[in-house]
């Protein structure tokens, strides 16, 4: 009896791990020029892993492809991938700190954005508090 309430048990904690969704958050801090490449993962790890997580926080220059009407040097446009992962459970957010030292109207973001007040506190509160994955691409 004793042995299968103990399988009962680690059965029920396999279950529940197995049911934990992945949380991760990626780091931006990078200008225009690797947007594409970094809304390419993300896309791609949605693929794979279409219950996933993911909370994107910006700050510096990483805040530039959520600005309105932002390309890099190649006349790409980011609001149509931002809005796409947006619909598919992705948060954007930005750092407050940053829009106010680049004199950066918070109404010049996409409106798919949330402001926080610091971008790396934000990402070490996920990280810290809520069990997030970092990733840095």
């Amino acid at each position: 009896m004793r042995h299968a309430f103990i399988a009962f048990l680690l059965a029920m904690v396999a279950t529940f791990a197995g049911a934990q969704e992945t949380k991760v958050v990626y780091h931006v801090n990078t200008g225009v020029e690797n947007s594409a490449a970094i809304l390419a993962n993300i896309t791609n790890h949605l693929n794979a892993e279409p219950k996933a997580k993911i909370v994107v926080v910006t700050h510096g220059p990483g805040i530039d492809f959520l600005l309105t009407d932002a390309k890099d040097s190649k006349g790409r446009e980011f609001s149509g991938p931002v809005s796409a992962l947006a619909g598919r459970g992705v948060e954007f957010k930005v750092c407050n700190n940053t829009l106010t030292t680049r004199n950066i109207d918070a109404g010049k973001l996409l409106m798919e954005t949330k402001i926080v007040p610091s971008g790396v506190a934000e990402v070490a509160r996920l990280q810290a508090k809520e069990g997030y994955v970092y990733l840095k691409p």
